[in-house]
C-alpha cells in the first residue's frame, strides 16, 4: 500500500472500530475542558476523571477558579502529578480569563496558547473538541503511530501534526485524532505492537519483519 492507500483503510478501519468519539475528559463546559486537559498532561485521563469532579464542585468557572486558593487546588489535583505548576497554572490563567475575556475561553489559538501551562497541544484539544474548530492534537500515542504507519518521521510531534494535516482532511480532524489514541492505548500499544502485530500494522505492512523504532 502507498500512503494514501494506507490512509483510506485506516480510516475505514477506525471507523468501523470506533464510530463514536466521546471526549474522554469529563467536563461540563469549555473552561472545564480547558482545565481538564491541563491536567492531563503526563497524566492519565482516568486519573484525571477522579480528580476533577471534586475539583469542578468547588469551581465549576474561571469566576469560581480565580477565588479558590492554590493551595485548595493543589491539594484536589496533586494526585494528577506536576500539581505545583499546574495549581498555579490553573489560578492564573482563572484570573486572566476573567479579567481579560469575561471569563469567557478564548477561541483563538493565540490567545489560548498566551494562557499559563497551556501549550499548543492542549490549545488545539479546546479548539478542536470544545469551539469545533479544525485542529490536530498530538499526543504520544499519535506520534507513535504515525511513525509506525509511515505518516511521518517522527522528527518531533510538531512535524508529525504538520504530516498528518497534508494527509488527512480537515474534516476528519476532530474525530480521528482521538480514534487514534483509542487504538493506541487498546490495540497498538507501546510495548504491545511494535509496528508488527497490530491488524492495522499487519494490514498496511505485511513484509515488515523488524519492530519499528519509535523516536520520541
Amino acid at each position: 500500500m502507498n500512503k494514501q492507500q494506507r490512509a483510506r483503510y485506516i480510516l475505514k478501519h477506525l471507523d468501523r472500530i470506533y464510530p463514536k468519539t466521546p471526549i474522554p475528559l469529563k467536563h461540563d463546559n469549555i473552561f472545564q475542558l480547558l482545565v481538564a486537559v491541563l491536567l492531563s498532561a503526563q497524566c492519565t485521563d482516568e486519573r484525571v476523571n477522579k480528580v476533577t469532579p471534586i475539583l469542578f464542585k468547588l469551581a465549576k468557572n474561571a469566576f469560581e477558579m480565580r477565588n479558590t486558593s492554590i493551595e485548595k487546588i493543589y491539594e484536589i489535583i496533586r494526585p494528577c502529578g506536576l500539581a505545583p505548576q499546574k495549581s498555579k497554572a490553573i489560578s492564573n490563567l482563572s484570573k486572566i480569563l476573567v479579567n481579560k475575556f469575561c471569563g469567557k475561553v478564548p477561541e483563538s489559538f493565540e490567545e489560548l496558547e498566551k494562557l499559563p501551562g497551556v501549550g499548543h497541544k492542549t490549545a488545539s484539544v479546546v479548539m478542536s473538541q470544545g469551539f469545533g474548530i479544525p485542529a490536530f492534537p498530538v499526543d504520544t500515542h499519535i506520534h507513535r503511530l504515525s511513525q509506525r504507519w509511515k505518516f511521518t518521521n517522527g522528527k518531533n510531534v510538531s512535524q508529525t501534526e504538520k504530516d498528518l494535516k497534508k494527509i488527512f482532511p480537515k474534516t476528519v480532524w476532530k474525530k480521528l485524532h482521538l480514534q487514534i489514541i483509542f487504538y493506541g492505548r487498546e490495540y497498538c500499544t507501546a510495548r504491545g505492537c511494535n509496528g508488527l502485530i497490530c491488524e492495522i500494522c499487519k494490514t498496511c505492512f505485511p513484509n515488515r519483519k523488524k519492530p519499528v523504532q519509535t523516536k520520541k
